[in-house]
């Protein structure tokens, strides 16, 4: 590959990376058409899914989804969307991820689950729609917390209650 063409490649992804993030789906439809796949990274790991995901678009995510895009696809960091949803409060989001085949009880490399960001952010809808879909409430994290530890000590009160811990 030439450097020309190398510098247009990088353009065309970066390109992408920018439409998810917008939300743009006649956009990110355009150039899936192209031949772009729907599992590209950008340098930080971060996928088109993971992109549009934690910005709330949930057409695009439809349209990602669609074509093939993982919902489990973590980020460098061990992230995945669903946690991204979970930690933004995004229970749509959350939803549409989980009826797409993500893991309730995905893990980071800390041995973090969505349970736990939704528990530590006090996300009590969130909560329960893990629960429902059969979130691991008693799950250890690698330093031993669990969702209702780190509730409790974020004062995350609805999350508590949504634990069937709190009050």
């Amino acid at each position: 590959m030439s450097e020309a063409t190398g510098m247009e490649a990088l353009d065309y992804a970066q390109t992408a990376f920018n439409l998810a993030r917008a939300g743009d789906t006649v956009g990110l439809s355009r150039i899936l058409d192209l031949g772009l796949p729907a599992n590209v990274r950008n340098d930080r790991g971060d996928s088109l899914l993971m992109l549009a995901s934690y910005h709330g678009h949930l057409e695009a995510v439809r349209l990602l989804l669609a074509r093939g895009a993982s919902p489990e696809g973590a980020n460098d960091a061990g992230q995945t969307p669903l946690s991204g949803a979970a930690f933004k409060g995004d229970e749509a989001m959350a939803r549409l991820l989980l009826d797409s085949g993500a893991s309730a009880d995905g893990k980071d490399p800390a041995g973090r689950t969505p349970l736990m960001f939704a528990a530590m952010f006090d996300r009590e809808d969130i909560v329960r729609l893990l629960l429902s879909h059969g979130a691991d409430r008693q799950w250890r994290s690698a330093s031993g917390e669990t969702a209702a530890s780190l509730a409790a000590a974020m004062g995350a009160v609805r999350a508590l209650r949504a634990l069937a811990v709190g009050d």
